[in-house]
């Protein structure tokens, strides 16, 4: 089964309503919109979070806590379990993992992280490491080089 062979159930969608076809189907003229008014105007209606003019929620809520969102690194992070497809002795840098399809996007930089095992000896080159992943990488013996 593909994506596209997806469809709703029988019976589980309604056909939409056909609005404005005239006045025997019940939804003709106004189109269910009633008469005059900001909602019955082309384009009409209120923006998200708008309350009639009352303060809305959004501003009568204090401001709690602290964001950081300017500065955040937003890393790519590998498993020391996915280094084990270069061969031993490699010096494995942001551009091979790119390669081998382990980080994609653009990002901040490199952290590796210690999920799985390693059992090749390799050279590690990142922005990066956990405390266990450096563990894991000394213990196969090879090298983490923070950049």
């Amino acid at each position: 089964m593909k994506l596209h062979d997806l469809k709703p159930a029988p019976g589980s969608k309604k056909a939409p309503k056909r609005v404005g076809r005239g006045i025997g189907s019940g939804l003709g003229k106004t189109a269910g919109r009633g008469t005059k008014g900001q909602k019955a105007r082309s384009g009409g209606g209120v923006r998200p979070g708008f309350e009639g003019g009352q303060t809305p929620l959004y501003r009568r809520l204090p401001k709690r806590g602290f964001s950081n969102a300017p500065f955040k690194r937003n890393w790519a992070e590998v498993n020391v379990g996915k280094l084990n497809r270069f061969a031993p002795g490699t010096v494995v840098t942001l551009e091979m993992l790119r390669e081998a399809g382990l980080v994609k996007g653009a990002k901040d930089g490199v952290k590796i992280l210690g999920q799985g095992d390693l059992e090749v000896s390799i050279t590690v080159k990142a922005n990066g490491f956990s405390k266990s992943a450096m563990e894991k990488i000394q213990a196969a013996g090879g090298t983490a080089e923070v950049i």
